[in-house]
Order: structure tokens, then C-alpha cells, then sequence
């Protein structure tokens, strides 16, 4: 029968972290994250807010299983949840993380489990759980350090320098560069949000301008190249840069 009190299911992220950590957090240590529609993946890139609980729990034997309901509030005023289970079931009995877009998905990767059938839960008997509430925040604004124009106004004139974009009318035009001799701070991020194909690199550049205005680059670092060569690519939208990196991917397949 089920054991008293909480196992040694993950404990809840800490409030403070924001929505994008909390999604790293979960894709991190789930075994099955890179089964997760790439739909998914780009709605959470707007990801405002989040909620997370525990759903249900199994305990006996020294065995467990574990639901959780991690729900993020997007910029549309919608609201995405997915589910993780957390299981010791396997050959080895360490911990297992697993994540699924469904509840559907849950119940079925649940019933395959190596447990009693009491443990499975009954979806569909459940009470229904109370909506997560979730604020209705403006996006925060992001955070840039000290205020160095020199820095940013340099650092900005190299990344267009370095940009080899196979089409040079997809690279950021002279408005751009216009824009960034105002920049007084900037912030360079790896991002993680959705996949990017092995052998690729995607980074935001992102600068404060003068007039309190941000503007973002996204720079692909690859070395899928005749001879292996590493080089760079500088696009004004993420979307143009994962696009880029596709038709990259796309070319070595078809080369190989």
C-alpha cells in the first residue's frame, strides 16, 4: 500500500528562478526531452510566468512514481503545461525523468511502469485540479550590466564583421549598424529554448541603445563547411537563424 509522505521525486524549482530556467531545469534531466514537438518548444520561447505541483504519487516497496504538473504562462495570455514523471522503476533503481505534452502520453508511459496496478492512477476519477493561476506579467525586462559604450558599440562592429552569411542580403543591413553605434551595454546568451542541430551553436546578442530601445542579433557558430573551417553567421531574428542552421543541416545531409 501506498508509504506516508512525499518521496525522492524532484523538489520544485525555487520561485525565484525565472520561466526559462525552470523549462531547462525540466528539458535537463528528462530522458525523453528530445521528443518533444519543436511546436512546443517555440511557444514556451515566450514563456512569462510558471507554476508548478505535484500531481499524484505512488509509494511501496521501496519503489515510487511520481507525476508533475509544470504549467507556463505565454506571452498570447495562453497557458502550456507539460507533464513529468519521476520513477525509480528502472533495471538499476535509480531515478528516472521523464516528460510528456499530454496527460494522455502520462497515463500510458505511467501504465507501462513495473507496478502494482493500484498504482497506476485513475485519470479519469480524479477531481479536476484547481486552474493554475498564474500572473499576468509584461515580460521582464532584461537585465544588461554597466553601462560601457566603447565596449558595445565595438563589440557590436566585430559581430557584423565576422557574419559570413551564405546570402549577404539575409545579414543585418546598414540601418542595423547605424542603430548600434548607440549601443551603451550589452548581453550575450546561448540559447537553449528549443534544439539546435549537434555541430551548431546559436547565440542573441542583445544591446541597450541610447534611447533606452533593445535590439537583438542571432549568431551561428558551425563548422559545416568544404573543409571543416569554422565560421560564423549574424541574422535579425531567431527564426532567421534556425532557419539558416536548417538549410545548413539540410546541405551536409544531402553532401554526405
Amino acid at each position: 500500500m501506498p508509504g506516508p509522505g512525499p518521496g525522492p521525486g524532484p523538489a520544485l524549482a525555487a520561485p525565484a528562478a525565472s520561466p526559462d530556467e525552470q523549462l531547462a531545469r525540466l528539458l535537463g534531466r528528462a530522458l525523453n526531452s528530445f521528443e518533444l514537438p519543436d511546436e512546443t518548444l517555440l511557444r514556451l520561447d515566450s514563456a512569462l510566468a510558471y507554476a508548478g505541483s505535484l500531481h499524484s504519487a505512488h509509494h511501496s516497496a521501496g519503489r515510487y512514481r511520481e507525476t508533475y504538473r509544470h504549467t507556463w504562462l505565454l506571452a498570447d495570455g495562453s497557458a502550456l503545461t507539460l507533464w513529468e514523471l519521476v520513477h525509480n522503476t528502472g533495471r538499476d533503481g535509480g531515478e528516472q525523468h521523464e516528460v510528456y505534452v499530454t496527460e494522455e502520453e502520462l497515463q500510458l508511459a505511467t501504465g507501462r511502469l513495473p507496478l502494482p496496478r493500484e498504482a497506476t492512477p485513475d485519470f479519469a476519477s480524479q477531481v479536476p485540479l484547481v486552474p493554475v493561476q498564474l500572473p499576468a506579467v509584461p515580460p521582464e525586462r532584461r537585465r544588461f550590466g554597466p553601462a560601457d559604450p566603447d565596449s558595445s558599440v565595438d563589440h557590436a562592429r566585430r559581430l557584423l564583421r565576422r557574419a559570413e552569411n551564405p546570402d549577404p542580403a539575409t545579414r543585418p543591413g546598414p540601418g542595423t549598424a547605424r542603430l548600434l553605434r548607440t549601443a551603451c551595454a550589452h548581453q550575450i546568451t546561448q540559447a537553449f529554448g528549443r534544439r539546435v542541430s549537434q555541430g551548431f551553436a546559436l547565440y542573441e546578442h542583445a544591446f541597450l541603445l541610447r534611447d533606452g530601445a533593445e535590439l537583438s542579433l542571432w549568431e551561428v557558430e558551425h563548422t559545416a563547411t568544404p573543409d571543416g573551417r569554422h565560421m560564423c553567421e549574424v541574422y535579425a531574428t531567431q527564426d532567421a537563424a534556425r532557419a539558416a542552421i536548417e538549410r545548413r543541416v539540410a546541405s551536409r545531409s544531402t553532401n554526405a
